[in-house]
């Protein structure tokens, strides 16, 4: 009997072929990928004195400015550099202290041979990326990093797909190797990335903290009129109480206000209703650490102190406002 398949199991069969084509990729470059060359490149990457410099034409130029903004962004000073564009002045951007990362899967692209050619006569150092280490450019190359010859998902053999997949994740491999050299940090990386996503979760409690007047904070043993006054004005949801020494002893939210209303509640004391030993954060702490705790704890306010005193609060509210989620 003849089964006809449909469309959509075409696209599913050919999905799962380009996905295995890109895995295989990516075992055979784990296979032959030589530990010694991939040791001396970061050597050369770390110590230079200069900059990384990228280049590659056509689909090696595209994921090569991946490569440069990987490595710039995580402290690597780094940036793409046109091959064409090279020849007609931009050759003046790489100096004698840079390091030239050059991309060419076959190793033959006839527009790099320029910038091989100055590399050579100033004494760059290059660090070739290639399939073909007998090409013009893995010949020219003071280290090679060899890419897998196994061909490409594309059916015919000439698109790059799995080639540039594995070009990709080789530029992984070494910006991971130099964050890890380095000791780049999560604060290093917020110095870089001030804006967006990353900008807002990678920020610091004392960033978006409530100080000042704005921190609603009174002595243990005031009443509870003044707790509900305190509450009212400063419009957090909360007040944190602190003893003569100025210490942090406990906190009440307007939840808990409403689960212990008595006819009688204003002749209290906040010492008597409130929760002692509160959840509390550094301000030096990132805010992704903040909203984390309020999650386990299913709490909407942390106070922030230093030596066990107040010097600020932070809402809920104030993390999801700046995107921090």
């Amino acid at each position: 009997m003849l089964t006809i398949q449909t469309q959509s199991e075409k696209d599913r069969a050919s999905a799962i072929r380009t996905i295995d084509s890109e895995i295989n990729a990516l075992e055979e470059l784990k296979k032959t990928l030589s530990l010694e060359c991939l040791s001396s490149a970061l050597d050369l990457m770390q110590n230079a004195k200069g900059r990384i410099i990228i280049t590659g034409m056509g689909k090696s130029g595209h994921i090569g400015r991946k490569i440069a903004a990987s490595l710039a962004s995580t402290g690597t000073p780094s940036f793409f550099v046109h091959p064409a564009e090279a020849s007609h002045g931009d050759l003046g951007m790489i100096t004698e202290d840079d390091v030239v990362i050059a991309i060419s899967n076959s190793g033959e692209s006839r527009e790099l041979i320029d910038i091989l050619n100055y590399c050579k006569r100033f004494g760059i150092t290059i660090i070739a990326v290639t399939k073909n280490p007998q090409s013009s450019l893995g010949k020219a190359g003071d280290v090679i990093l060899s890419l897998p010859n196994n061909g490409e998902a594309c059916p015919l053999g000439l698109a790059p797909t799995s080639s540039t997949t594995a070009t990709l994740v080789l530029g992984d491999i070494l910006t991971v190797g130099l964050i890890e050299r380095k000791g780049f940090s999560k604060e290093d990386f917020n110095d870089r990335h001030p804006g967006g996503k990353l900008g807002s979760i990678l920020k610091h409690v004392h960033d978006l903290m409530h100080t000042g007047e704005e921190m609603p904070i009174l002595e243990e043993n005031s009443n509870m009129q003044a707790v509900l006054l305190e509450m009212t004005s400063k419009r957090l949801g909360c007040v944190g109480f602190i003893n003569q020494e100025g210490i942090l002893t406990g906190i009440l939210t307007d939840g808990d206000l409403r689960r212990c209303l008595s006819g009688d509640i204003l002749n209290a004391k906040a010492k008597d209703l409130m929760t002692r030993n509160p959840k509390t954060i550094s301000p030096d702490s990132m805010t992704a650490e903040a909203l984390k705790l309020m999650h386990d704890k299913k709490i909407t306010n942390l106070f922030v102190i230093e030596n066990n005193k107040p010097v600020g609060v932070i809402h809920i509210h104030d993390l999801l406002n700046n995107g921090v989620a």
